[in-house]
């Protein structure tokens, strides 16, 4: 863990506080797909990603789940903070999207620290202001923009996340963080590629002409 933590968040936090999180964090690992945190449970601890993705989804309590942002390494999710903070059920599903290790920090250092060390108040308000912006954005892209639009963006962070132009998702796969049919998904897809933003393969969609 200790290599890790350093190699992750040796920029960004003092020594004491590495060596303060290494004594009391819980490692945690996870392959694609886990469920790392679901709707209603009770948070007690806040995750700091060493590696991996993780996608975070909203309920829709009428037409299933709503994928908000992804975090990835050196990240944290606002939201479980903030159930952390409040003692509240979770009101997010934390989905692996790739495999990868987190530490879980119980919420009472959580709190200490925020009046212990400037760094790691600068990261938890930078947290909360990154992941304000990213749900921002996501209700832009619901309010304003067209449903292949939407798919195209995802597909490029989904992209950028594994960095990969193959993205390794089914169509239902994507309907399902979009909140879309998979008749709707296909069609969208199918027309994206005939623009030659994409190439539909057997068990993949790959990205075009995407620098990285």
């Amino acid at each position: 863990m200790k290599e890790l933590l350093h190699q992750t968040y040796g920029s960004i936090f003092e020594e004491a506080l590495l060596t303060e999180i290494e004594q009391v964090a819980l490692l945690k690992e996870f392959n694609e797909g886990d469920v790392i945190i679901d709707f209603g449970d009770k948070i007690l601890k806040m995750p700091l990603l060493l590696s991996g993705a993780i996608k975070i989804l909203r309920e829709d309590f009428d037409e299933g789940e709503l994928l908000l942002y992804f975090i990835e390494k050196g990240d944290t999710c606002s939201m479980s903070m903030t159930c952390c903070i409040g003692e509240t059920k979770s009101e997010i599903k934390a989905v692996a999207e790739t495999k990868g290790k987190l530490v879980m920090i119980p919420v009472m250092y959580m709190e200490l620290w925020l009046g212990k060390y400037k760094s790691w108040r600068n990261y938890v308000f930078n947290s909360y202001n990154n992941r304000l912006k990213e749900m921002l954005n996501a209700i832009d892209s619901l309010a304003f923009m067209n449903m292949d639009e939407r798919l195209l963006n995802y597909l490029l962070e989904k992209s950028k996340i594994n960095r990969s132009r193959e993205i390794n998702a089914t169509h239902q796969d994507i309907a399902y963080d979009l909140n879309t049919s998979r008749v709707v998904i296909s069609r969208l897809l199918k027309a994206l590629e005939n623009e030659g933003k994409i190439k539909l393969h057997r068990a993949y969609i790959e990205i075009v002409n995407k620098n990285y």
